[in-house]
């Protein structure tokens, strides 16, 4: 055993002359970190190792297995708060360096974890104020994964601590290319209601508004008698009889995802000062944790990293997969980002586990690359043979060696070895998105005109139509510079702040398109709603004045002119500049426009009143398609096609996702089996083709 005690924040001063650790670095003289794992030029191969749970044989023999695969990164650590600080301030570091040399020695790099994700028992038993308490007042037990208060000052000088004795202890170590902070911020608690969240959420409001008058004109505190007379009547917005301040709720959420981002970099700027030549990232769920804003986080890591699991039981997965890969993308501003997490067959936590078929594994981590992804990466490498996720499916499942599942990971290894060339290149889109988490939880709240809104299933559906046409788009924040698009659209922006209303109005105004959804641009970024009629932020852009909402009945279909249908949804809409392109024939809103058009300054921004059949959606994207000069056609039925390109070299990923072979037009040399093809290539049932097409 070689158990250190030291004193709590040993990472604060220099280590001592000969004792092997790093120094810390000041600042001033730290050069930029790198904004990817040092090493191999290889794509990233790997996933999620949990040595603790096993003897020091099955090491041995998995690093073979790893080597065997194609495997060139781990990420280990990650869980391993209790053995690493058994009692606070002592270490013990021994199964780490042992594993850290093995790995080494078999050229296998390092994704370190900060194992902060889960602290020790002995944390909540010496500090048990440092819990976290639900919005019903239930602190909540030991004995699950996720972490203590982050706004609790005990965690945060406790995390600070043990990755500073990771940071000096292993900064040289040659097997370590970068770290890995923390583990799925957000997930299970985002919101925290302990006493040291009020505190610092009290804090954080008068950084946000100043003043308690500030605060109550941001609130509307006048609504319902609320108003405030000192800060420390301020509290985080508990279950109340009924309704709570849904401004207050709003900046909750604002604030809580700022705690958790606290957390991170109090956690960074530590490991930085011993190791400012590594990168540092942490996993992120950009589609599902609707409790973190990453626009924000994006900015903060060296590199995205993300962690993505099929809806098993949906058909479509594959299509959220590919949102949620161009999402991944767009956070990281087209550069290069890692799939830090995904499976290889069935998860553990959904009602039914569904298990990937033949093929499956391959055509998601290929989808993955395809979308921009220079690592592919797993939970887990060994599949755990007890506690909550021993039904999680691994690279090495439990049926071992001889299983279907280690031969396609093998197989994907190889693949991967194949498509180097792709490595660095990048994805273009000519469309975006627009993709606002402070909109979502500000529409998710309470009381709004229909329990149908749904702002995920109308990003949803209009990301299927451009999929299905083989469009590829981007994600944006509604405050980024718009005008390298061709077309934005806006599927669900119930709220669009001053800048955000600038950005739009300078993109369409400059010469872009804009197609919007109804119940967009309805409040500010204090969930009032705009002065004057619907949609107040950007009425001028759509040339149209919205009287009142039409929410539909439940199951009500109403028709339009075009003789497509609709359901859930309609406007009292007048036309002020806009032209009418189609309209309701019956329904609330009977003669009433259901698609507009308006030209304002070079461009041209429209309007869809209602939710469009599928058939009627892809009519209208199809047509603001046309509008915005992009010509696109249907794919065959499950057939999924992305470019990447280099200056003078493409690679168009065909992912095959049905029973059924598919030909495409396409020259070029197909790089997983070598072919050379010119004119049409065969894209076998449930398989992926990686055409290279160099040209002059």
């Amino acid at each position: 055993m070689s158990i250190q005690h030291h004193e709590v924040e040993p990472a604060l001063s220099a280590a001592p002359a000969g004792s092997g650790q790093a120094v810390p670095v000041s600042a001033e003289t730290a050069p930029f970190p790198q904004r990817w794992p040092l090493g191999t030029t290889n794509l990233r191969y790997g996933g999620d190792y949990n040595p603790e749970q096993w003897t020091r044989e099955t090491w041995i023999e998995d690093i073979e297995l790893m080597k065997h695969a194609g495997i060139n990164l781990v990420s280990i650590g990650i869980f391993s708060w209790a053995l690493l600080e058994p009692r606070e301030g002592e270490y013990d570091f021994s199964f780490l360096d042992d594993i850290m040399g093995l790995l080494a020695d078999a050229h296998i790099d390092v994704d370190l974890g900060t194992p902060t994700a889960s602290p020790p028992a002995w944390f909540f038993a010496k500090y048990p104020e440092s819990r976290p308490v639900t919005r019903d007042g239930l602190p909540l037990g030991f004995g699950s994964r996720g972490m203590a208060s982050p706004s609790s000052p005990e965690y945060r000088r406790a995390v600070a601590a043990i990755a500073g004795q990771l940071a000096a202890r292993y900064a040289k170590h040659p097997a370590l290319v970068m770290w890995h902070v923390h583990n799925e911020y957000g997930a299970p608690v985002s919101e925290c209601y302990s006493e040291h969240s009020v505190v610092a959420f009290r804090q954080w409001l008068q950084v946000r508004y100043g003043s308690l008058d500030a605060l109550n004109t941001g609130w509307g505190t006048t609504f319902w008698g609320q108003r405030y007379g000192e800060w420390s009547e301020v509290d985080a917005p508990r279950t109340s009889a009924s309704v709570t301040n849904q401004t207050q709720r709003l900046d909750f959420k604002r604030f809580s995802s700022d705690a958790l981002l606290a957390c991170y970099t109090t956690e960074r700027d530590v490991l930085r000062r011993f190791t400012p030549h590594l990168p540092v990232t942490t996993n992120f769920m950009v589609t599902n944790c609707p409790s973190v804003d990453y626009w924000k986080w994006a900015k903060e890591v060296d590199v995205v990293a993300n962690d993505h699991y099929l809806k098993a039981e949906r058909r479509d997965n594959h299509i959220l997969l590919s949102m949620d890969a161009d999402l991944s993308r767009s956070l990281a501003r087209s550069e290069p980002w890692i799939l830090m997490e995904h499976s290889t067959s069935a998860v553990n936590w959904q009602p039914r586990n569904i298990a990937k078929r033949a093929g499956q594994m391959a055509r998601n981590s290929l989808a993955h690359l395809a979308r921009g992804a220079d690592g592919i990466m797993f939970f887990q490498f060994r599949a755990s043979r007890y506690g909550a996720e021993k039904f999680h499916s691994a690279m090495l499942p439990h049926a071992g060696q001889e299983s279907r599942v280690w031969r396609e990971v093998v197989e994907l290894g190889r693949d991967l070895g194949s498509l180097l060339a792709v490595r660095g290149s990048r994805v273009h889109a000519r469309v975006a998105i627009l993709w606002d988490v402070e909109s979502f939880w500000a529409q998710d709240l309470e009381w709004h005109p229909s329990a149908d809104l749904d702002h995920r299933e109308r990003i949803e559906a209009f990301y299927t139509v451009l999929w299905r046409r083989g469009v590829t788009i981007d994600f944006a924040h509604p405050h980024d510079d718009l005008s390298a698009y061709d077309l934005v659209l806006a599927p669900s922006l119930y709220l669009i702040d001053q800048a955000g209303a600038d950005s739009i109005r300078s993109y369409v105004k400059g010469g872009g398109r804009l197609l919007v959804s109804y119940f967009s641009g309805i409040v500010d970024e204090n969930d009032a709603v705009h002065d004057g009629p619907y949609p107040g932020a950007i009425a001028d852009v759509l040339g149209i004045r919205i009287e009142e909402f039409l929410p539909f009945y439940a199951h009500q279909v109403a028709t339009l002119d075009d003789g497509s249908t609709a359901t859930v949804w309609a406007d009292d809409l007048a036309l002020v500049t806009a032209d009418a392109v189609v309209s309701f024939v019956d329904g609330p809103a009977s003669g009433i426009p259901a698609i507009t058009r308006n030209a304002f300054g070079e461009g041209s921004a429209w309007y869809v009143a209602t939710r469009l059949d599928p058939a009627g959606l892809d009519s209208l994207i199809d047509a603001v398609l046309r509008d915005a000069g992009i010509i696109s056609t249907p794919l065959p039925d499950g057939l999924e096609v992305v470019t990447r390109s280099h200056t003078n070299t493409s690679f168009t990923f065909y992912i095959n996702h049905s029973a059924s072979d598919a030909e495409v037009d396409s020259t070029g040399t197909e790089l997983i089996t070598g072919t050379r093809h010119t004119g049409t290539v065969v894209v076998p049932a449930a398989t992926v083709r990686v055409v290279e097409n160099a040209s002059a």
